[in-house]
């Protein structure tokens, strides 16, 4: 197979209609790379597309594919026509073809009295649902426990929280069938290097299950909310045809072990059920089982995570500042990605940034009050949102105990929900700033001012309050350090009519559940930490790809366990 690294394409405004069209026109540049007629270019499969606006307004499309020639199963073949391209972009590579059994170390089929030893996956979201997917197409019939409803029946009550007021604090924005991920921007990109072909698994998976073809290739691939919700939808029916189960509605309170510190049952709804392993994929906001693992002396540790505010700005503002248009016709609506440290060496980033999106409350606990950011498919608010989160590390928790960070969190959200009286607490970056550095600042200097066509744009009730009042003064003032080096990059982004709404605290679990090489706990023999919430991803993608890992590592086990 022959891979073209970089194949670029002129963006001049119009719309190229379909996936046939577009790999239409790269093979006639791909056959013109290599010196070959069209004819000799039998498929053509598109592995990454990007945006190259290093001289906006003048824009390119840039791809990578890789050819299947007319004679790919002559190795000397390609190699001859790589040395007569000339160019360092076209290499000869071999395909990274994901295989389930041979990834879990497993020679042959999978025996059945391995695939009949009874299975639990303890929450649905990502790592959960992956994890069940994988386990039921190869034969096991994994019993999936969620504590929240079923996704069309979460979204009507998600919708009427952000209607009322009225919190279901079983099923919510954090819980429920999805995870966090079904009411967020459905972003799958991820850092996750992917030489095992797990990732590329899953996003076959997402476009089996409804997914536009594009996240395959797309090097920011997004699904959007509501196409996320239907894909869930039909993996699940998916599971149930091949012998799974799903019990929503039905949350795991306590773990069982035997006499050697096995996994003996689990403890649902007050019932008892025995299970061979379990899979605790239950997500980042999960404190009450994180309660119950402390209690159990599971093995856990604090670790880092971030803290910070959702920011508003036009999204024309952005388009502009990434394309050097407003209104981009062929091209995505512009997103970014920010960084920097602050003298005093706190990292400040932006972090799950809505293109065209809602800043949304995502609550979980009463009285206490989150944000996050969510965007449909077509991403076409008003809006633009980030979350600017500042790094916080288990020193800043102010106690020893291994839960420090979660109350850490709760202190935040509690402020917040008083601020608002329950409404998400908004706050223009003139006012944040003057409150932060308690002195007439030199913000009105700025000269891009927007707040008559920029407002609040929230899913859920919001009110003009003092977010400046929730964080700690140091973190404050990273923020705003933050925010003043980020308006020397995109232009108008300190700008005071930036809307500040708060507060972000779900960044990422803020512990790490101990597991060893074989993937389970380190204090429980057959239970296995998984995903986000056991700290071992960082979004829908990472999830989901730990979800596959975890379910290799389960086969493996239970397959070796009859030798």
């Amino acid at each position: 197979m022959i891979r073209i690294n970089q194949i670029k394409l002129l963006n001049d405004g119009k719309t190229v209609n379909s996936h046939d069209e577009l790999c239409g026109i790269l093979k006639k540049k791909a056959a013109k790379i290599l010196r070959i007629a069209d004819r000799d270019i039998e498929e053509l499969v598109i592995m990454r597309h990007s945006v190259d606006a290093r001289k906006k307004p003048q824009i390119y499309d840039v791809f990578m594919a890789d050819l299947y020639l007319t004679k790919s199963h002559d190795r000397s073949y390609e190699e001859k026509i790589v040395s007569k391209a000339k160019d360092k972009s076209v290499s000869v590579v071999d395909p990274v073809i994901y295989d389930f059994c041979k990834k879990a170390g497993i020679d042959g089929d999978i025996p059945k009295e391995a695939s009949d030893k009874k299975i639990a996956v303890i929450g649905s979201g990502p790592a959960g649902l992956f994890c069940a997917y994988m386990l039921a197409e190869n034969g096991f019939k994994p019993v999936v426990f969620e504590r929240g409803a079923d996704v069309d029946k979460r979204q009507e009550i998600v919708e009427k929280f952000w209607e009322t007021g009225e919190l279901d604090t079983r099923t919510n924005v954090q819980f429920g069938e999805g995870g966090a991920g079904t009411f967020s921007d459905g972003k799958l990109n991820t850092m996750v290097k992917d030489k095992d072909g797990r990732g590329r698994k899953a996003l076959s998976l997402f476009t089996q299950f409804g997914a536009d073809e594009k996240i395959m290739y797309d090097a920011k691939p997004h699904i959007g909310t509501d196409v996320l919700r239907e894909v869930v939808k039909k993996m699940r029916q998916r599971i149930i045809s091949l012998g799974g189960d799903f019990r929503f509605e039905t949350q795991v309170t306590d773990i069982v072990t035997d006499e050697t510190g096995t996994l003996k049952a689990l403890i649902a709804n007050g019932k008892e059920i025995s299970f061979d392993a379990a899979v605790l994929a239950i997500g980042h906001s999960a404190r009450d089982t994180f309660s119950m693992l402390k209690d159990r002396s599971v093995a856990m540790q604090k670790k880092p995570f971030a803290v910070g505010f959702r920011v508003e700005h036009p999204q024309k503002l952005i388009n502009l500042s990434q394309y050097g248009i407003e209104e981009p016709k062929s091209l995505p609506v512009a997103s970014y990605k920010l960084v920097t440290n602050t003298d005093e060496g706190r990292g400040v980033y932006s972090f799950c940034m809505c293109p065209g999106g809602f800043v949304v409350n995502a609550s979980s606990e009463e009285g206490m009050l989150a944000v996050n950011g969510m965007s449909y498919s077509k991403r076409d608010s008003d809006n633009a949102n980030s979350a600017i989160i500042i790094t916080v590390e288990p020193k800043d928790f102010g106690s020893d105990d291994v839960l420090a960070g979660v109350e850490f969190q709760r202190k935040l959200e509690k402020k917040a929900f008083e601020l608002g009286k329950g409404k998400i607490p908004v706050e223009y970056y003139e006012d944040f700033k003057k409150g932060v550095l308690k002195k007439e600042s030199d913000i009105d200097s700025c000269s891009v001012r927007f707040r008559d066509i920029c407002l609040p744009n929230t899913k859920g009730a919001y009110t003009f309050s003092n977010v400046h009042e929730i964080l700690p003064d140091d973190l404050n003032e990273s923020f705003v350090e933050g925010m003043e080096k980020f308006g020397k990059i995109i232009k108008g982004y300190n700008s005071p009519d930036a809307i500040i709404a708060g507060v972000e605290t779900r960044t990422s679990s803020p512990v790490r559940i101990n597991r060893t090489d074989t993937g389970e706990s380190e204090s429980i023999k057959g239970l296995y930490p998984c995903g986000e919430g056991a700290g071992y991803a960082g979004g829908i993608m990472s999830a989901a790809m730990d979800g596959i890992k975890i379910a290799e590592l389960i086969a493996k086990k239970l397959v070796e366990t009859l030798r």
